[in-house]
């Protein structure tokens, strides 16, 4: 949008600046929302994050009970359909996890999101799923089945009793989890000159 100012002088997108103002002051509250429920209990329910493009997960180590991997179709910030892994834990521990999205701002420039535990953190009803992963992986009770079916999800699966990750680094697009405690969660925000860019083609 283009007028004229109270002095004559030409200003161009005032409007959308004020929406862009608006739209950023509703996602701090939202996410000083957030921080205060984890302030307060340390625990949320029912916590799905997606559809906000490729973000990345880091840990040192997770342990999880009941684990089930399948193939899935998913949506990412660039594709609506791209192959990825769909990772299914009853219950999990994760020590050192790091949680952190690179967005780019109107103006230019870019800023990453972080969500980091220095405690551990204990997960009930994990759902991932990742396009990428880089990480140490043991089992214990694998077995990997494969079916005659139509269904892409239900062709091949993986399941096992345990699994232990370690030194982990993910690319997700969509991570849910039933109940979530976060033990030392910090969030903070920083500039970066550009995003990162793993298991790119």
């Amino acid at each position: 949008m283009i007028r004229l100012g109270n002095e004559g002088k030409l200003v161009v997108g005032g409007v959308w600046k004020k929406k862009f103002s608006i739209a950023l002051l509703a996602g701090f509250l939202g996410l000083g929302g957030l921080i205060g429920i984890f302030g307060m209990t340390g625990t949320a329910l029912a916590m799905p994050l997606g559809g906000i493009g490729d973000f990345y997960v880091e840990f040192d180590e997770l342990e999880g009970k009941g684990f089930q991997l399948i193939p899935e179709i998913g949506e990412t910030g660039n594709s609506d359909a791209e192959p990825m892994i769909r990772n299914i834990i009853d219950e999990v521990e994760i020590t050192n996890l790091h949680i952190y999205k690179d967005l780019k701002m109107p103006a230019g420039g870019w800023v990453r999101i972080h969500i980091k535990a220095d405690g551990p953190t204990k997960i009930s009803g994990l759902i991932q799923d990742a396009r990428f992963i880089d990480a140490d992986l043991s089992f214990n009770n694998l077995a990997i089945e494969e079916s005659n079916t139509e269904d892409f999800s239900k062709n091949w699966t993986q399941n096992a009793d345990t699994v232990n990750i370690k030194d982990a680094v993910l690319v997700t697009d969509y991570l849910f989890q039933e109940v979530v405690s976060l033990n030392g969660a910090k969030i903070s925000v920083e500039k970066i000159d550009e995003p990162k860019m793993y298991g790119e083609k």
